[in-house]
């Protein structure tokens, strides 16, 4: 299963070239995730945030093109691994059938006072029911 967010490149992701300057890929990476936590999960940030969070542990991303004023990209993402306290998906970002993106992240679920701490128990089997299947070799 895979989650889709449509992003529009605005002005201000921009730089003075015309293209979307990197850091904006992250704030749409974060909208995206954002978006995915409430849609999916039923579990908004605003609901999150106060007794524990889910900070970016790691990303790692590759800009294979760049994207333009207008450009409509579309985000997949798609959970890759989870365990008792993380998860780690990919996200990839297309227009039309142009990759611009591709990131591999993992977020963890922490406590209010910062700790790692495990997922609620309906995040965590709903993360589990996403879980793209891995392939056997």
């Amino acid at each position: 299963m895979s989650f889709e967010l449509t992003q529009k490149v605005m002005f201000k992701h921009c730089d003075p070239a015309g293209i979307v300057f990197y850091p904006r890929y992250f704030e749409m990476i974060n909208d995206c995730v954002e978006c995915f936590f409430a849609d999916v999960l039923d579990w908004p940030f605003e609901d999150i945030h106060g007794q524990s969070g889910v900070p970016t542990a790691q990303i790692n991303t590759r800009f294979a093109a760049p994207s333009r004023h207008g450009d409509k990209l579309v985000l997949r993402l798609k959970i890759s691994a989870i365990s008792r306290r993380s998860m780690t998906f990919r996200l990839t970002a297309h227009c039309e059938e142009e990759l611009r993106f591709a990131t591999e992240a993992t977020l963890v679920h922490i406590n209010a006072t910062g700790r790692a701490a495990p997922w609620p128990e309906r995040i965590a089997q709903r993360l589990q029911d996403l879980k793209e299947p891995t392939d056997a070799a």
